[in-house]
């Protein structure tokens, strides 16, 4: 018994094929213009994106509104469901025991201050001057309130 076994294969079949240079030099430069226009488009959504979101939301804001009665400076963001927390005081620098950089001075002595720090308002701006503050309650170690600032609005 002769066992062989049919390892050849037909002429025409080669396994080397003859590529169209011209075809696959066309799909190649399709394929890099595709390449091209969603690379812009995607560098263009997101820079629409951005300026939207920091113009609407985030962005900090400096407004003065002035009326009859009182004019005012709002420096800030408008982002009231972060900074829900407000108080009422004279801005003094330094904080307590390392907590906060700044403090509120409020009516009822030492134990009323209100200790702040922010990342979004230069509060140096402000000391000495009677402000409302909008912030977010922080957990503190020392201080008996100890905010970020987000917002401050200065009273006159």
């Amino acid at each position: 018994m002769e066992n062989k076994a049919n390892n050849t294969l037909p002429s025409n079949n080669s396994l080397v094929k003859n590529l169209d240079i011209s075809s696959s030099s066309i799909a190649a430069s399709k394929l890099i213009i595709a390449l091209i226009v969603v690379i812009i488009l995607g560098v263009g959504t997101g820079y629409v994106f951005t300026k939207k979101d920091s113009i609407n939301n985030t962005g900090v804001v400096k407004e003065s509104v002035s009326t009859s009665s009182e004019s005012r400076e709002v420096v800030g963001s408008n982002d009231t469901k972060t900074f829900k927390d407000t108080a009422t005081g004279a801005l003094q620098t330094g904080g307590i025991d390392g907590e906060g950089a700044y403090h509120l001075v409020r009516p009822g002595g030492d134990s009323q201050n209100v200790y702040l720090t922010s990342s979004i308002v230069d509060l140096s701006t402000y000391v000495g001057k009677k402000v409302t503050v909008w912030g977010q309650t922080q957990k503190a170690q020392k201080a008996g309130w100890l905010m970020d600032v987000g917002r401050v609005e200065v009273l006159k």
